[in-house]
């Protein structure tokens, strides 16, 4: 019996690997559970399949329609009830641990598609912008990533909510998936 890995999982492996071994080499002084740098060499690793993974908006609407695919919001309870992707789970970012992910995704290779507040403009109540290195789609897949979840796409283009072929639920939409100006 061999227990050889797919060669499609390999690379997974090896990345979890490495990120838990760097973490423990690498841990901050003073506190295991920091590791600046271990998150670094993560980023570093994942740069160009995230890169790879980003998606425009018809692709993102026809993952979406996808009984297969979970569409994750990481913000706030309070920006995600005003207005998000229709069908759109949520876990706020600052709640993610293993077992919660675990509550949302059904499995570590489940197509997971990812947005956040800086994919959206005209309405800076529900998507605040943030500053670009600090926009949250980056820091969600990475971190994703570093908890073993395979196949991650992230919303690619700045859309404006007036026009997105996106619908959204919330709040401030309508009953037809539309941004309600209010």
């Amino acid at each position: 019996m061999s227990l050889a890995l797919p060669s499609c999982r390999r690379p997974a492996v090896m990345f979890l690997a490495a990120t838990m071994s760097v973490a423990a080499a690498r841990a901050d002084e003073g506190n295991p559970r920091i590791d600046y740098r271990g998150f670094a060499a993560g980023v570093a690793e994942v740069a160009a399949l995230r890169e790879s993974r980003r998606i425009d908006e018809g692709a993102f609407l026809t993952l979406a329609a996808r009984p297969d695919t979970v569409v994750l919001d990481a913000r706030s309870r309070k920006k995600y009830d005003l207005l998000h992707v229709r069908g759109a789970r949520h876990l706020s970012f600052p709640d993610i641990t293993a077992d919660e992910l675990a509550r949302v995704i059904p499995t570590k290779d489940t197509r997971v598609l990812i947005y956040c507040n800086n994919n959206f403009e005209n309405e800076e109540r529900a998507f605040a912008r943030k500053m670009a290195p600090a926009a949250l789609n980056v820091h969600t897949f990475n971190v994703l990533h570093a908890y073993g979840y395979t196949n991650v796409h992230e919303l690619k283009p700045l859309l404006d909510v007036r026009t997105t072929k996106i619908p959204f639920a919330g709040t401030a939409a309508d009953g037809h998936g539309r941004y309600a100006q209010r």
